[in-house]
Formats: structure tokens, C-alpha cells, sequence
């Protein structure tokens, strides 16, 4: 009986939908916008998300944006261990957009 118990619980787990994961949104809303709220930077005034501050920083592209995500730069941690490849290449590309749009406000 505990083998059928145990053996329905392992097909549960198996196959119970799975959480979608977070956009870059919601990952960037977690993890960074306590610094860096609407693009800003509450640290450093001059090291922002805005599209003139990247260009001026060589942080251009999602790709570069993606590598600080992931290990940091300065005074700021990486999260590659947060949030995992998927997640660093979601806040990426999210604040890519953007820094293009001008940080609409939502």
C-alpha cells in the first residue's frame, strides 16, 4: 500500500503543472528596481538604465546588459545565481526595451 501511495505521489509531482516562470518584469520589479526604479539608480546618479548612460557605460545590447545581470559590475551584486540563465536573459532583454522606449511609466 505505501508503494502505490509513494508511486501516485512521484506521478503527481511529475506531472502537476509547474508555476509559469516570471517575465522580466516581475523579475526586474524583485530583484532590482529597489535600485534602480524607473531606470534610475539610487547609488549612482550616473550609472543608470536610460539609453544615453548605457551607451556612455559600453553597456549597449541586451547581451552586455545580460553579463552585468548575471556577474555584476561595481558596487552591484550579480543575480546570475538568482535568477538563474533564463531569468538573467528576461531582465535583460526587458530593460533593453526599456532603455529604447525611454522607461515609459507604467
Amino acid at each position: 500500500m505505501k508503494a502505490a501511495i509513494a508511486a501516485c505521489a512521484l506521478v503527481c509531482l511529475l506531472l502537476w503543472p509547474r508555476p509559469a516562470l516570471a517575465d522580466g518584469a516581475e523579475l526586474f520589479q524583485l530583484h532590482c528596481a529597489g535600485c534602480h526604479v524607473n531606470g534610475g539608480n539610487i547609488i549612482r546618479r550616473g550609472k543608470t538604465l536610460k539609453l544615453a548612460a548605457l551607451e556612455r557605460q559600453g553597456v549597449a545590447s541586451e547581451q552586455a546588459i545580460a553579463a552585468i545581470v548575471a556577474g555584476g559590475q561595481g558596487q552591484m551584486s550579480g543575480y546570475g545565481a538568482v535568477l538563474g540563465e533564463q531569468g538573467t536573459q528576461e531582465v535583460a532583454a526587458w530593460v533593453w526595451q526599456q532603455a529604447l522606449a525611454g522607461w515609459p511609466k507604467a
